[in-house]
């Protein structure tokens, strides 16, 4: 970048060129014409960079002028040789006593144009260097006085050397809004301003600056150039309320924050121009100042300890925020901070008298009889001054009360027990009073003692009526009890005389209608048979006023509670009376419930009550609710009944018959599917079910039927015996032994075939008949029939010819084949044999 020559006679804008970046305050070189008028600026040295706080700042050639931004300016005509002109620019802090310099070179046009032409010659044609074409950011003095236009800053590209170089730009302040606020000199590249900037509007901006030929041809990058506004201090600070509200108890100590005071300033931030201090102007009312205000924060903190509410209840502050650090001529404004001094305890009540007296009728109850007021100087209304009275001394019988009058503050003192004339005709009573909140002992005072007050209350006599002694009576019955049982006696007596002579006794309407009273003896008995399980007896109790009348007609009243205690009238009971028990006999848990109450319930005891049973039956305890039922040992599938026994803790004993249908199954629901084999059992009381009743008629007309059909097949004829290889797995034998008997060889015994492995088979035993249907492979279906049974002598079909058995066998034949195959059953002396 290289500078061109200034168009006007009285203002240049040099380039400044920064000799070291770690060293900027050291070194500057300007480029200048060879001659300068008077009052022509040379360039801009960026002072702050060298020295912040410089206070002061001159140069060592009288020639030149440095400002306070670090303009240098001419104060005569400059007239430059070829040789390098050189000056220094001090700059001094005198508090820190530092001092630094900057050296500035002065270079003419000629020699600048001299080193362009040397570059050139070493460069190829439109070739350029890898440096930048544009200047420093330029710098406007916001709100700056002209003379306008004002050239600001110089554009320039090294290729103007060679070629005819036309400049042009565009962007904020110059095409766009504020539009012609800046242009730029089409031939030599220098920016004006046209007019003022306000920086707070417009803080900066940011043109694009083009370098073209007169062909359109562009050797440069379009160069993106920033104009700061530089700030002037045009803006005093504001605070940002019109009016600042604070509160801070009385007593306070000295330190305590207050709150904070915010002013802002539009000025430009981290500047003198915004640096505000704070102080207090006037304090209302005007006494001893008693806030104080931090300079930097403005933070409002407590003074002075002698912060009274009674005294002073408002203070109202005069706040100013100066800008420039405070001092004298920067900007300032004002604001107001109005403090509440919130009020404490600090004052006790006190009664306004120290003795009162009272007087009341006896037997009065909940009447006022006297109202006290007391004195306090904190804020009405507040914790600190609602009063609360207490009686501290010569109530022991609590026949007195004392409340406090929201609205007046005062107290109200009550009688809440009637009071006796006969036992005292005068009580002294001490009250006291204190605040809600509790007291705050203020600075430089003393601990006040407790206000108390002295009551004379003075006891009137009257003509009373009877008084019950005691006047609440509680009687207590056992449910159950018959109508007219005395249960106790409630007598009243004439305060006067203190005997009972002449009074009459009555119940309230309206009250419990099971209890009655004796109209001249007082004696108390039940009009009815207690039970708590009937209407207003479910309750348990009952509150009964009894009214006493004397000769003169003055009645007395007095209370009895009856309560009316839990008898055993009901007997526990097994809930659950029907469970099924399958092949791994899980014991079964038995429940049973009572409706009376402790202690004529739990804990309950189970037995079976059948002696016969509980030989196969047991009851184990589980808890004192329940038990578990189990057999003792082997038993029959099939359904049994057993009676137990459930007593109560009174001793109630309850009988529940539980029914127990033991299944061959694994789990209950896969007995509920199947059909239920009934096992018949010596107890009389087992019975058989529908689906065994069911299964017994469908087997023997199964049986029947195929009995017929064979019978149809072989014929009128006599048959022949036929031995078989299975004929033995086709018999019920007879026999009162484990193994066959003599029996076996008997010729009653009638085989029954059929061509598909599918038969009945019939067997002669004395007066009982026993039928068994096999079907495929160990399916059976057995119907057994109790006393009264009948005997199939023989099957007749046609002309009635009897069908006779043919297969027979030697005794150790048959007792080979079959011994194996004995079954594990005996019913009544009957062996069943199975495949």
């Amino acid at each position: 970048m290289a500078p061109a020559a200034p168009r006007g006679p009285r203002l240049f804008l040099g380039l400044l060129v920064l000799s070291l970046c770690c060293e900027a305050c050291k070194k500057a070189i300007f480029h200048i014409p060879s001659v300068l008028e008077a009052g022509t600026l040379v360039g801009r040295v960026n002072l702050k960079e060298c020295l912040r706080s410089a206070e002061m700042i001159r140069s060592s050639d009288p020639v030149f002028k440095i400002l306070e931004d670090g303009s240098v300016y001419t104060t005569s005509v400059v007239s430059l040789s070829s040789e390098k002109k050189t000056f220094t620019i001090l700059l001094k802090d005198i508090q820190e006593h530092i001092e630094k310099k900057i050296h500035v070179n002065l270079v003419t046009d000629e020699e600048k144009i001299q080193i362009q032409k040397t570059r050139h010659a070493r460069d190829t044609v439109l070739k350029r260097t890898k440096r930048r074409w544009g200047p420093i950011p330029s710098v406007m003095i916001e709100n700056s006085l002209g003379p306008f236009p004002l050239q600001i800053q110089q554009v320039q590209s090294d290729t103007a050397q060679n070629y005819t170089i036309y400049y042009s730009a565009s962007g904020p302040g110059i095409d766009q809004d504020p539009k012609g606020l800046f242009y730029i000199e089409r031939e030599t590249g220098n920016i004006f301003a046209t007019r003022a900037v306000d920086r707070e509007q417009y803080p900066s901006f940011q043109i694009i600056c083009f370098a073209s030929t007169p062909d359109g041809y562009s050797p440069e990058v379009p160069l993106v150039h920033t104009i700061r506004i530089e700030d002037d201090n045009d803006n005093a600070p504001y605070f940002t309320q019109d009016l600042f509200e604070f509160c801070v108890p009385e007593n306070s100590k000295p330190g305590i924050m207050v709150g904070k005071m915010i002013a802002e300033d539009r000025d430009e931030p981290f500047t003198l121009h915004t640096t505000l201090k704070y102080r207090i102007v006037s304090q209302t009312p005007p006494v001893t100042p008693v806030f104080g205000i931090h300079s930097d924060t403005g933070v409002i903190s407590v003074l002075s300890p002698q912060l009274d509410r009674e005294l002073v209840s408002k203070y109202t502050l005069l706040i100013e925020a100066r800008d420039m650090a405070g001092q004298p001529f920067g900007l300032c404004t004002t604001g107001t901070a109005v403090i509440t001094i919130e009020d404490t305890n600090d004052n006790a009540p006190s009664f306004k008298h120290m003795q009162y007296e009272a007087r009341v009728e006896e037997n009065r109850v909940d009447v006022e009889i006297l109202r006290v007021s007391v004195n306090d100087l904190d804020e009405f209304d507040s914790p600190g001054s609602k009063a609360v009275f207490e009686i501290i001394r010569g109530n022991d019988d609590r026949s007195f009360e004392i409340t406090t009058d929201r609205s007046t503050n005062e107290g109200i003192l009550c009688v809440v027990k009637g009071l006796d004339y006969e036992s005292s005709k005068q009580r002294i009573l001490v009250i006291s009073v204190n605040n809600e909140a509790p007291y705050m002992l203020a600075p430089h005072s003393r601990q006040l003692a407790q206000s108390t007050s002295t009551v004379v209350v003075h006891v009137i006599d009257v003509d009373e009526g009877p008084v019950f002694k005691p006047c609440f009576l509680s009687l207590e019955v056992k449910e159950c009890e018959q109508m007219g049982t005395l249960i106790g006696r409630y007598l009243a007596e004439d305060p006067e005389t203190g005997n009972s002579e002449g009074i009459c006794y009555r119940i309230a309407p309206g009250q419990c209608n099971w209890i009655s009273i004796g109209e001249k003896t007082g004696e108390i008995r039940t009009s009815k048979v207690l039970d708590r399980d009937v209407g207003d007896m479910r309750r348990g109790r009952c509150n009964i006023t009894v009214l006493a009348i004397d000769r003169n007609g003055k009645t007395g009243t007095g209370t009895i509670q009856v309560i009316i205690k839990p008898g055993n009238k009901n007997y526990p009971r097994i809930a659950k009376t029907e469970y099924i028990m399958c092949r791994d006999r899980k014991p079964i848990c038995l429940t049973a419930q009572d409706a009376d109450e402790s202690p004529f319930s739990m804990p309950f005891v189970y037995r079976v009550a059948d002696r016969g049973l509980s030989a196969s039956w047991k009851v184990t305890r589980h808890n004192d609710k329940s038990a578990y039922l189990a057999p003792r040992g082997e038993i029959p599938f099939g359904k049994y009944t057993i009676p137990v026994s459930v007593s109560d803790n009174g001793g109630k004993q309850g009988v529940t018959s539980v029914t127990v249908n033991y299944c061959d199954c694994d789990t209950p629901s896969d007995c509920n599917e199947e059909i239920p084999r009934v096992i018949p059992r010596a107890s009389s009381n087992v019975t058989l079910g529908v689906w065994a009743i069911l299964a017994m008629i469908l087997g023997s007309l199964l049986l029947l039927l195929i009995l017929i059909t064979i019978c149809g097949c072989s014929g009128s004829g006599v048959m022949r015996r036929q031995v078989t290889d299975d004929c033995a797995n086709h018999n019920l034998i007879i026999s009162n032994t484990e193994a066959p008997g003599e029996e076996v060889m008997d010729h009653n015994i009638i085989p029954l075939q059929s061509t598909n492995d599918q038969g009945g088979y019939g067997i002669k035993t004395g007066d009982q008949q026993t039928f068994e249907m096999v079907k495929g492979k160990g399916h059976t279906l057995e119907s057994i029939k109790g006393g009264g049974h009948q005997t199939l002598g023989s099957v007749k079909e046609g002309g009635g010819q009897p069908m006779v058995d043919t297969c027979r066998y030697s005794y150790s034949e048959w007792h080979n084949f079959t011994h194996p195959r004995l079954g594990e059953e005996s019913i009544r002396g009957h062996t069943l044999i199975k495949n």
